[in-house]
């Protein structure tokens, strides 16, 4: 065992050390994951979207990366203008009417960004655990 002489060793330092370390191996864990889940993610809502006439709303997926000093995250979106609003009513149906504003049917809801993104929030907290223990374990 080996005797620390507490005049050159300073506690405080060791633990900032270690401390930032570990947060450089946590926000690259974070980052991997959040990368690895949106692109998987982006291949099942492709996969799953209604494919329509043209088929540009399911080929329309993509996803962008938002890493910042303190902050990692990416967004999924559809690349075509007004996807969001096309999602909407897919996701949770809507009642058709006609030019003159009368009700005449509904369309079906067609569920399919939801079981994504139930699949990427469990998928996210499980790889993150997966990948800091496995880079914690190897320093």
């Amino acid at each position: 065992m080996a005797i620390v002489n507490s005049a050159k060793f300073n506690f405080r330092d060791e633990v900032m050390t270690a401390l930032t370390r570990y947060s450089a191996l946590a926000f690259d864990s974070v980052y991997e994951a959040v990368d690895e889940v949106s692109k998987e993610s982006v291949k099942r809502l492709k996969k799953e979207s209604p494919k329509g006439a043209s088929g540009k709303y399911a080929k329309g997926w993509t996803y962008t990366p938002d890493k910042g000093r303190l902050k990692v995250g990416a967004t999924i979106h559809g690349k075509v203008v007004d996807t969001w609003a096309t999602a909407h009513l897919l996701e949770h149906g809507h009642v058709s009417r006609n030019g003159t504003g009368r009700t005449y049917g509904t369309v079906k809801e067609i569920v399919h960004i939801a079981p994504v993104e139930e699949w990427a929030t469990g998928e996210l907290e499980d790889r993150i655990i997966t990948k800091l223990a496995d880079k914690t374990a190897t320093t």
